[in-house]
Formats: structure tokens, C-alpha cells, sequence
């Protein structure tokens, strides 16, 4: 089966080094930047199957439908902003796809397109937005009725470094994004919007210590697919990166609107782009750590019942993969496989809660990121 990976980036590599070990798949994968090919291909093990890669501008539609024409299925893994058109694409290629772009534009707009195409597309198939989502759906599927859902999550560096005490683990943009679009959750039935990074708490997480939790805008399709009064999701980072974080939003260092520099009209976010996003990177062989709790709370045969599920996810030094990379990308090459395998069928748009609807997708899914060492613990309280 022939699989074509859009984007080589931080999560497209690990994905398209774990497809290429599947001796059904034959793996290539295309991106804009040849250095980014380049440097795909050097992190491939000793005697691994080749990977197939095509230098190609995705940010033009008509590429990509006529790019992924030749392949079996497509995994879209390009920058958020660029990502629903290049999802419209593929589906106009009539290909099943499974998506981890996380664009800001609804989905499901594509849902009418993608089922006059026969195309299976699996959206927002990550770790959060994504396996949290699928675990939500199975709690919410088991239960006979749900009352309060939490999930937090966060990718932090092991290794806590002044002045900010984080590394971007997925595109800086997309982080910078979440610290200021506003958040909402769902509250005793109504929605509730709130400035990101507001409401901060300090939890303890075994393995990594204090933690502080903020709001963000993570709810995503389950604010409309998934019917229960009290809905939230918090992000996680160490303590103190709120304060610095909302001192930057406030003083406009994130603003999208230009501004007079002698003369020279400046977006700021392009100024703090150039400064802290270098100082956000991932080194080669750094430790980064990925921690997710995901509580569904509920009726079940008349008695509350909590399902509760932990991921402690770290770097891999075996195969050089980041925490991040490996819960995202891992969780949307089981996915795909999901399909390829024939245990998930449903033509059209679907969120990942939509296949926690059946528990033998669910195993599927758990079973496949446990073998790459990816492990969900369950509670039952």
C-alpha cells in the first residue's frame, strides 16, 4: 500500500520512520523544504526500508490533489494555516486521509465533500486534540450519562532552563495561537469564554512534580459532538510560565497589526518570532516529556462512576524521537493503519471522539501506541 505523508517537519518525520518499518507500506513523503527531506532520511536506522521523498510547494491545492493522485492514502501533517485547503485537497484526490494540521476552520464543512468521495477523514488525530478525544468518546459510550469532563496536558522540557522553562515541542506559531485566542468551556450547560491562560491552578503529576494549569481553547469538536454539562480543557506548563507568557500578550509582543519602526512597517509577532522562538527550540537528543490526564465522570446503572486516564510519555533515545512527536504522530499512524486494516469505515468527516464509539477501535488504537511504547494507564473510581 502506497502512503504519502505531507509535511517532514517535527511530528511528519517520526510519523513517516514509523510507517516505513510496516513491510505493507511503501512510504513517501513530500514537503517544501529539501533541508527538511534531507534531514528526514539521515534519522533513518541502519538497514531501514528507504523512504520515497518529493520536494513540493502544499501550499497550493492543485499540487496536492494532483500529488496525492498516485497514492493509497495520505497523512496531512503541514502547518495549521495552510492545512484545511490542503485536507480539501485530498479529499477532492478522493484519498482517505487522516489529518494532524489542527487548522482553526471547521471540518466538518468538508463532511458533505469528503462523503460524495467515498473518503474516510480522521481530523485532529494527535494526542490532544486527538487520543484524549478518543478516550473521552469511549467514557462517554460506556456511561449512561456523563457529567464532568477534564483533560489537561502538557510538553515540557525535562530539563527546566531560565528565563522561560519551555521548548516548543509542535509549531511555535500554533503555541503562540493558544495564548491568545480566547478559551472556552462549557459550564453547568453554558458556554464560557474566557482570556487563554486565565484561572491558573497548581496540580502535582507523579514522575514530573508541580505543575501550573491554565485555560486554552482545546475543546474543539467536543463542545458539539459530546453532550455533557461541565466540559474543560487545561493546558500545562511549569510554574511562572503564565506570568511571563501574559506580560508579552499584554505589552502587544504578539500582535498580528504592523506598527511604525523608523520608518519600517513591523508586525511584532514577527519581531518575537526571530527572538524567542530560537530560544524555544529543541536540541538534538534533548529530553522532552509529555504528560495528559483525561477524567470522564458520569452515571453508570444508577451509581457515579470516574474514568480516569494517565499518559507519562519521554523522549526515545533508542530511535531519537521526541515525547511529542511520538504521542501525536504515533496516535495518527495507528489511526491510519485503524483504516488500512479495515476496523474503521465511516465515510466522512470524523473527530477521534467518533471512534472512541467503538471500543474495538479503542483497543486498536491503545494496543498500536503501546507497542511503540506509548502507554495510557485506566482507573476506574
Amino acid at each position: 500500500m502506497k502512503i504519502i505523508v505531507l509535511g517532514a517537519g517535527l511530528v511528519g518525520s517520526p510519523m513517516s520512520l514509523d510507517l516505513a518499518n510496516d513491510p505493507k507500506f511503501e512510504v513517501t513523503v513530500a514537503d517544501v523544504s529539501n533541508h527538511a527531506l534531507q534531514c528526514m532520511v539521515a534519522r533513518q536506522l541502519p538497514g531501514a526500508k528507504s523512504i520515497n521523498t518529493i520536494t513540493a510547494d502544499l501550499s497550493d491545492p492543485d499540487r496536492v490533489t494532483q500529488l496525492v493522485s498516485a497514492y493509497d492514502m495520505v497523512i496531512n501533517a503541514v502547518p495549521g494555516f495552510m492545512g484545511f485547503r490542503t485536507l480539501k485537497a485530498i479529499i477532492e484526490a478522493g484519498k482517505n486521509v487522516v489529518d494532524i494540521a489542527f487548522f482553526i476552520e471547521d471540518p466538518f464543512e468538508l463532511d458533505e465533500l469528503a462523503r460524495k468521495n467515498n473518503v474516510t477523514a480522521i481530523m485532529d488525530m494527535g494526542v490532544a486534540p486527538g487520543m484524549c478525544n478518543v478516550l473521552i468518546g469511549y467514557a462517554d459510550h460506556l456511561l449512561d450519562e456523563t457529567t464532568n469532563i477534564l483533560y489537561m496536558v502538557g510538553g515540557l522540557p525535562e530539563i527546566r532552563e531560565w528565563p522561560y522553562e519551555y521548548k516548543a515541542v509542535f509549531s511555535p506559531v500554533d503555541v503562540i495561537e493558544e495564548y491568545t485566542r480566547p478559551a472556552r468551556y462549557i459550564e453547568n450547560g453554558t458556554l464560557i469564554v474566557k482570556p487563554a491562560l486565565s484561572d491558573p491552578e497548581l496540580l502535582n503529576f507523579p514522575g514530573i512534580g508541580t505543575l501550573e494549569a491554565f485555560n486554552t481553547d482545546g475543546l474543539r469538536s467536543l463542545a458539539h459532538t459530546v453532550k455533557c454539562p461541565n466540559m474543560k480543557e487545561k493546558t500545562l506548563r511549569y510554574p511562572g510560565h503564565i506570568e511571563k507568557m501574559r506580560v508579552l500578550r499584554e505589552t502587544g509582543f504578539f500582535s498580528q497589526e504592523e506598527i511604525d519602526i523608523r520608518g519600517v512597517m513591523v508586525k511584532p509577532m514577527d519581531l518575537t518570532a526571530r527572538l524567542l522562538f530560537p530560544k524555544w527550540k529543541l536540541k538534538e537528543g534533548e529530553v522532552d516529556i509529555t504528560v495528559m490526564q483525561v477524567m470522564v465522570e458520569g452515571i453508570k446503572n444508577g451509581k457515579k462512576v470516574c474514568y480516569t486516564w494517565d499518559l507519562f510519555d519521554k523522549y526515545d533515545p533508542a530511535t531519537r524521537v521526541h515525547s511529542m512527536a511520538r504521542t501525536t504522530g504515533y496516535s495518527a499512524t495507528v489511526a491510519l493503519r485503524m483504516i488500512a486494516d479495515g476496523h474503521y469505515t465511516r465515510k466522512g468527516i470524523s473527530v477521534p471522539e467518533y471512534i472512541g464509539k467503538q471500543p474495538e477501535c479503542v483497543e486498536y488504537m491503545l494496543s498500536g501506541l503501546k507497542e511503540r511504547g506509548v502507554i495510557y494507564r485506566q482507573t476506574i473510581s
